[in-house]
């Protein structure tokens, strides 16, 4: 897959001809997932790659910043879920100010006819573009006639009566529904890192941790959890993890701390891949260590009771 952050601008300057879909895609639920089977069965279709437009960082994220929610999903991890899905192209310039002023004619113009040449262009029922979000499907369609191409529109997913969106997965994460979020996303909820150093408390208290610094304004999901490792090996290995900011020890940082099970391994600058299995119990401030480390080992032996009579 090619990845796009900065073309050159004029005609046809990222591809001569696509089948594409706009949007944020943060964690890529079950209704983006249908999104991306209809560029993928159109790409097939007219012969022409398929591309995923979207922009990094998010306008909410400009314009809004202090509104922004947390990401479901960084950069790096939309690129890899995109390349693992059969996607041809990632169309991901940064949004700035120029393009929150851009008209939605403006929008279609220049990055959708002349800087795409877009030839099919699917969107799900809530796409809104252009200044002040004002464009909708009726801009699209208007834009395709004038430039040719068609535009289809994927209606929303529903779940037991519910909308599935980024939001509601957030909500299921804030509230630890890892059921509820794995049934919005179709698989369980991951977050991947690189391994830093850390105070080495956790190898004190019999509990060595790989560390995982979040690099972003705010985490989706707090507390404690049985987890799996991904990227050490062929398969995923079992292991407890905390989310969070580590109050019995004063900590500011929000962290991912992963204690890998009979595992006792250098992995200091590796990059983990770590899934959310079950939620075992919120973060919580102890008197001592002690007690920290009598509750690390009860929240071991849960998750590695969990984890035993769960599917990979």
């Amino acid at each position: 897959m090619k990845v796009f952050r900065r073309p050159r601008p004029g005609v046809n300057a990222v591809l001569p001809g696509c089948v594409a879909t706009i949007g944020v895609f943060d964690g890529f639920h079950v209704g983006h997932q249908l999104i991306l089977e209809r560029v993928r069965a159109e790409s097939l279709r007219l012969n022409l790659p398929s591309l995923v437009f979207s922009f990094e960082p998010t306008p909410q994220e400009v314009m809004r910043p202090e509104q922004a929610p947390a990401r479901l999903m960084r950069f790096r991890d939309k690129v890899g879920y995109l390349r693992g899905s059969g996607i041809d192209n990632f169309f991901c310039p940064p949004f700035d100010h120029t393009l929150e002023h851009h008209s939605p004619e403006e929008f279609i113009d220049r990055l959708l006819a002349t800087m795409l040449a877009v030839r099919h262009l699917v969107i799900g029922d809530d796409f809104r573009f252009g200044r002040g979000r004002a464009g909708n499907i009726d801009d699209l369609r208007a834009g395709g006639r004038r430039y040719g191409f068609a535009v289809e529109q994927v209606g929303s997913v529903i779940q037991n009566g519910r909308r599935v969106s980024s939001t509601a997965v957030r909500a299921a994460l804030a509230a630890a529904d890892l059921p509820q979020a794995r049934a919005l996303l179709g698989r369980n909820y991951r977050m991947s890192g690189r391994v830093v150093a850390g105070r080495q408390l956790g190898r004190q208290l019999g509990f060595p941790t790989a560390n995982i610094r979040l690099n972003r304004r705010q985490s989706p999901l707090a507390g404690i959890f049985a987890v799996r490792v991904h990227g050490l090996g062929a398969s995923p290995l079992d292991a407890v993890a905390s989310l969070g900011t580590r109050p019995t020890v004063a900590g500011v940082e929000p962290l991912l701390e992963v204690h890998i099970f009979d595992f006792d391994v250098d992995i200091y600058r590796q990059r983990l891949d770590v899934e959310f299995v079950a939620h075992l119990r919120d973060e919580e401030r102890f008197a001592d260590l002690e007690a920290l480390r009598r509750q690390m080992e009860c929240d071991a032996a849960e998750a590695r009771r969990l984890l035993t009579g769960t599917p990979t």
